[in-house]
């Protein structure tokens, strides 16, 4: 079987994505401070998260991963604000209410969810994009027993506050994968204050695994 680090050295993945749309959609209305980003790959959310401000912490269990996500922090000059974690995910200890922002990519944890949303400081919010089960031919991705079905994620989330969820599919033919998306805050009560929806000019064109 092909490791992620033997994916990073080769080339198969793309060694400086762009970060989520959404995610740069949404970011402003986040809370400063701290971020985590599980899964961090090459450090296409994390890198972000630094040039906007954030304190960042990198989990990832691939040291060639983290080389090159450390890379791309320092041509941006924010790798003075990433700290790069190797571990595994589903054994981290996360600290509870410790992170103002989580992201998570492209991985399916939702046996630690509890954990990770633990993690969050009050107010704190999570952005979550991962692969989703569906009925529609989709081209990459990981087998049907590591996505999530359909509204999984967002009942997943519903002990938090709900900003935005979206279920879809993207990218052209032979290269379409689909997915489930959530950002969640950790408050909660009937009146709270919500970011604007982003407009009619957002497009998710982020195709990559």
């Amino acid at each position: 079987m092909t490791t992620w680090d033997e994916r990073f050295r080769e080339g198969e993945y793309p060694l400086d994505p762009d970060p989520a749309p959404v995610l740069r959609q949404y970011v402003d209305s986040f809370p400063d401070g701290r971020a985590l980003d599980i899964a961090t790959g090459t450090g296409r959310n994390a890198v972000f998260l630094a040039e906007n401000g954030y304190t960042v912490d990198a989990l990832d269990k691939s040291r060639e991963g983290l080389r090159i996500a450390r890379e791309n922090a320092e041509k941006r000059g924010v790798d003075e604000h990433c700290s790069w974690i190797q571990g595994d995910a589903f054994e981290h200890a996360y600290p509870e209410d410790t992170y103002d922002v989580i992201t998570i990519q492209s991985f399916r944890i939702l046996d630690r969810l509890t954990d990770v949303k633990a993690a969050l400081a009050p107010d704190g919010v999570i952005y979550y994009q991962t692969h989703l089960r569906t009925s529609k031919p989709v081209d990459y991705g990981p087998s049907e027993r590591h996505r999530v079905g359909a509204n999984e994620l967002l009942r997943a989330c519903l002990d938090l506050t709900v900003l935005h969820y979206r279920e879809f599919t993207t990218g052209s033919e032979g290269h379409r994968g689909a997915y489930a998306q959530v950002i969640a805050r950790n408050s909660h009560g009937h009146t709270q204050g919500t970011p604007h929806e982003p407009g009619p000019e957002f497009t998710e064109s982020d195709t990559e695994d």
